[in-house]
């Protein structure tokens, strides 16, 4: 029971102290990772084929604020799955580093890397899949409190009680298997699941995804519900810009693997700069009936064993010049809207304003 009695006092704490409510609590810095998706050696060696390299991850940079919310967007094979499966250790980087809480990624004491993978842990995408159908659920959600050692005995059922009903569930329910639950109620089971540990940082891979659009709002609203609470620090992928909007304070726009775009929520639905999330947004329906014409998003991602040289979007941008074709743009705050980061040639040189 200490352990939670600790974490309700931290939440407190930072609450208190906005200068604490402000720390940086995760730090991602140039990573990259690769896939050997190449045949086997005899087949390559027979044939004179090369190595076949996809880069799924490169050179991407981001922080996250304690208690924020920050989402990564993109159509599917940019890399948001992967960025989210390297932050939680579930796969190596190629390269790069990844701080969270002062805790390197691959560094420090077994203790330090015992205790952050305590305090940092994941939703996936699909609840039929993520929860083990040979296992009663008050032993699913038991499972993470007995292997870090938090509480035994009858603190660690009231413990599964009390996480049953923080998610809209009843403790009754502990008895029953996965199957026995609709997808929102199996989604709920699996945020009890990663709330068992006490974290303070939730890695949430589409959460949302796999469940009917009813059931979404009420997950969402659940998620928000329970970040108010417990002061959780949310890392959001999806490929939903109407969910992202509702979740994220700011938001990353992935293309190939690259960050083109980063921006405050609002910021980045007013203002967007880079023609990709332009394109995106420009995709949305109109709900709110303004009039406004929607067009569909027109070509498709790269082949990302063989990405364009420059930048990555200039086969489908409409700004793209010589310069786009030739050299790579860097993240940098976008003139007239520095709170856009943007990697564009256009943007830098004004080609934007100018065609608009």
């Amino acid at each position: 029971m200490t352990d939670t009695i600790d974490h309700d006092e931290a939440v407190a704490a930072r609450a208190a102290d906005p200068a604490a409510a402000s720390e940086t609590l995760v730090t991602v810095e140039h990573l990259s990772r690769t896939f050997d998706v190449s045949p086997p050696w005899l087949d390559r060696a027979l044939e004179g084929m090369k190595r076949q390299i996809v880069h799924a991850v490169s050179d991407v940079s981001f922080t996250i604020e304690r208690g924020e919310t920050f989402a990564l967007v993109g159509e599917s094979g940019s890399g948001k799955s992967t960025i989210a499966k390297v932050v939680v250790g579930l796969m190596p980087a190629k390269g790069g580093s990844i701080v969270i809480d002062g805790v390197t990624m691959g560094e420090g004491s077994s203790r330090d890397v015992r205790a952050l993978r305590r305090r940092m842990q994941m939703i996936f995408q699909d609840p039929y899949a993520s929860l083990n159908p040979r296992m009663r659920v008050d032993k699913i959600l038991a499972e993470p409190i007995r292997a870090f050692g938090l509480m035994s005995g009858r603190n660690r059922r009231a413990r599964v009680a009390e996480l049953l009903e923080a998610v809209g569930l009843h403790p009754r329910d502990g008895r029953k298997y996965p199957h026995e639950f609709s997808g929102g109620q199996r989604q709920r089971i699996c945020i009890a699941r990663a709330l068992a540990s006490n974290p303070a940082f939730l890695v949430c891979d589409e959460p949302t995804s796999a469940l009917d659009v009813s059931v979404q709002a009420q997950i969402l609203n659940l998620m928000k519900d329970l970040q108010d609470e417990l002061g959780l620090t949310y890392l959001f992928i999806s490929h939903n810009l109407a969910v992202v909007r509702h979740m994220a304070n700011r938001i990353g726009v992935l293309y190939l693997g690259r960050l083109a775009e980063v921006a405050p929520s609002e910021a980045l639905f007013s203002t967007p700069r880079h023609p990709y999330t332009k394109m995106l947004l420009d995709a949305l329906p109109d709900v709110e009936m303004s009039g406004r014409a929607r067009t569909p998003v027109t070509g498709e991602i790269p082949n990302p064993i063989d990405p364009p040289t420059g930048c990555a979007f200039h086969p489908r941008c409409p700004l793209a010049d010589t310069r786009c074709r030739a050299e790579r743009p860097e993240l940098a705050p976008a003139p007239d809207t520095p709170a856009n980061l943007v990697a564009c040639h256009a943007v830098e040189e004004g080609r934007d304003r100018q065609a608009a």
